[in-house]
């Protein structure tokens, strides 16, 4: 029998020209376009948007956009240097090994979100590797609000001091109910958090900890509200520079020297 394709849409935030997959279930979206040179991809400055926010909110503000704006059945968010797979066969071109619509549409069949397979942090807990690398006195606001907001929530983001793994970078494909029950809450916590912290203290990069902030918050979500999911592989679009990320979690573990730029 063959496969009936689902109604997917994944957007793939990028604020440079890039090459992008030629599966139609991507759409290339330039997230901070608000003032910014045309690329020639949907901005994310129309419709119902954040777009301004970008320069703090990073790839949230594409997610919001396609929140409020697209109307498939699922929406999913990768990145342009960053994308979901479920093979590394082709190695001449990574792009041949991007997860395609009908991939997706069979991973679908069977649970209504997709993620990219969780990262270890075998050293320490996501709170200590957050303080260590970042200020974290953002992440201990979250907590606040979460106490007084949503209180339900707040044994499974405790649970930040225990955990050593975790689903990153922002990049899932959802069912859109719970991608708007998921958003709902996820931007209330945040626009409450640009309430409570001063960002302006905190140089151009550091003061991106909403994106990084939200990194954190979906596990949080998916726990309590025990969603099932799948998980695929991921791939880096361009080489990473795995020895000095080594050097660099080092120096902020055991000097206190924050991050300076991300990998």
């Amino acid at each position: 029998m063959d496969l009936i394709m689902k109604d997917i849409k994944v957007i793939v935030a990028a604020h440079k020209k890039y090459r992008m997959p030629e599966d139609p279930m991507y759409l290339p979206l330039h997230v901070g376009r608000e003032g910014k040179e045309d690329l020639g991809y949907t901005g994310d400055n129309t419709g119902s948007n954040i777009s301004l926010k970008n320069p703090s909110y990073c790839e949230l503000t594409g997610l919001y956009w396609a929140w409020k704006n697209l109307k498939n059945k699922y929406i999913g968010l990768a990145h342009y240097r960053r994308h979901f797979s479920l093979r590394t066969k082709n190695r001449k071109d990574k792009f041949a090994n991007v997860l395609t619509g009908r991939e997706a549409s069979r991973l679908l069949k069977d649970c209504n979100i997709i993620l990219p397979r969780r990262r270890y942090y075998f050293i320490e807990n996501l709170y200590d590797h957050y303080a260590h690398t970042m200020y974290v006195e953002p992440l201990n606001i979250t907590g606040e609000i979460i106490h007084e907001k949503y209180p339900e929530y707040l044994p499974y983001f405790n649970r930040l001091h225990k955990r050593t793994s975790a689903h990153m970078f922002n990049m899932f494909i959802m069912r859109r109910d719970i991608l708007d029950g998921y958003c709902s809450w996820l931007f209330d916590i945040l626009g409450e958090l640009e309430q409570r912290v001063d960002a302006s203290k905190y140089d151009s990069f550091h003061a991106r900890f909403y994106g990084r902030i939200s990194e954190l918050l979906l596990d949080v979500y998916l726990e309590k509200n025990h969603l099932k999911y799948k998980e695929v592989g991921f791939i880096y679009m361009e080489k990473i520079d795995k020895v000095q990320k080594v050097k660099d979690f080092l120096l902020a573990k055991f000097t206190g020297r924050k991050y300076g730029k991300s990998f």
